[in-house]
């Protein structure tokens, strides 16, 4: 039973046709390095340190990940944490994320599905466990109109993705295979070209000719759009519901054993974190645009910030279901072996939290811990 509404292998070379480009996004703190986060203004003046002094938190500057901007940005998820302090880092993409929650660079994750579901099986189930879900939706297939007007026009053209094996790559690879194209997964290349490029890099490519689209997750998307891209196919509608899991929580299980108490802390913060962006929209828009204005230099214009929000929907429901479904498409698109992914989930604690409110609790669709 779902929630009340309230509730991203390492990537190839981008674009090689803009190295200049690709150069210049890296001097910036961009592409697949992780950038640490210097909101410190959050943290606890004081209140009762659990387990551990800091919590090491990771997630990437898009949209679909507010929970993490607006929580650390406004102090909510400090707040639960009390003396324990929270330590954030920004990555470009899922996979960059994983290899640090693999090296114990990062205890805790925002992150999409696909990321999630390659470093589970890749650890034989040992390294991570989902623990709550961030958001659902928020993703495109944007296109050049004068070069594609129908799905057909696919064919021999140049589409982005963020990384090899992110969640929008899958996704893509995915819809690929099911319109019966050919695309190899390593490469990207056959009936069309899925070119891996950096989502800081993908507007400027899109804007010298480079790429002929993208599927993005927002606010690339909506960045796209404004350059003179047309939405093409809004991911929302291939899932029952239009609801299907685009970031989720994930802990190293070492974390998770050892401190119980932080990530369950963790968790509440980011259950209110939802609550408050569904409760104030506009303020909770604004929270994230800082956010995104303090890693990038720069906000984003309202023109982009207003669609990209708007097809996002915030939970606190990992909606397992679908991370069960996204799990195929992995397969099908030739990224994974058929996985084994029972453990993968462990919401004691989040349910725990929904019943102390008096809410529903979440399923795990049969892959839980035992």
């Amino acid at each position: 039973m779902s929630a009340p509404r309230s509730s991203v292998r390492r990537g190839l070379v981008a674009v090689a046709a803009l190295p200049l480009l690709a150069l210049a996004a890296t001097a910036c703190g961009y592409g697949s390095q992780a950038q640490a986060d210097d909101a410190r203004a959050n943290v606890s003046s004081g209140g009762r340190k659990l387990s551990a002094d800091t919590v090491r938190v990771g997630y990437l500057p898009n949209i679909t990940h507010a929970t993490a901007l607006v929580g650390i940005q406004e102090g909510t998820i400090q707040k639960e944490l009390g003396g324990t302090e929270v330590e954030s880092t920004a990555f470009n993409a899922g996979p960059s994320e994983i290899e640090a929650l693999n090296a114990g660079s990062i205890d805790i994750g925002f992150i999409g599905p696909s990321p999630a579901i390659n470093a589970y099986v890749k650890t034989q189930g040992k390294g991570l466990r989902i623990v709550a879900g961030s958001a659902s939706g928020g993703v495109k297939l944007v296109v050049d109109p004068e070069k594609i007007k129908t799905v057909d026009d696919l064919r021999g053209k140049r589409i982005a993705t963020p990384q090899i094996g992110n969640t929008q790559d899958v996704a893509f690879l995915n819809w690929i295979a099911e319109k019966g194209w050919k695309v190899d997964p390593q490469s990207g290349g056959g009936d069309l070209s899925v070119v891996r490029s950096d989502n800081k890099v993908t507007p400027d490519a899109y804007r010298a000719g480079s790429l002929d689209g993208a599927w993005v997750p927002e606010p690339t998307a909506s960045k796209l759009v404004s350059e003179g891209a047309k939405v093409l196919l809004d991911e929302r509608d291939l899932w029952p519901d239009k609801r299907f899991v685009i970031t989720h929580i994930v802990v190293s299980q070492k974390f998770l054993d050892r401190h119980p108490d932080v990530v369950e802390a963790v968790i509440k913060g980011s259950m209110s974190t939802n609550k408050w962006i569904d409760d104030n929209p506009e303020e909770a828009k604004a929270s994230a645009n800082k956010a995104l204005e303090r890693l990038s230099g720069k906000p984003l214009p309202t023109g982009i910030l207003d669609p990209a929000w708007e097809s996002i929907e915030f939970t606190s429901d990992p909606l397992a279901t679908t991370l069960r479904t996204q799990a195929g498409h992995s397969v099908r698109a030739g990224l994974l072996e058929d996985p084994k992914l029972s453990g993968i989930y462990d919401l004691g604690p989040l349910n725990k939290l929904l019943k102390a409110e008096g809410r529903p609790e979440v399923a795990d669709a049969g892959l839980g811990v035992k």
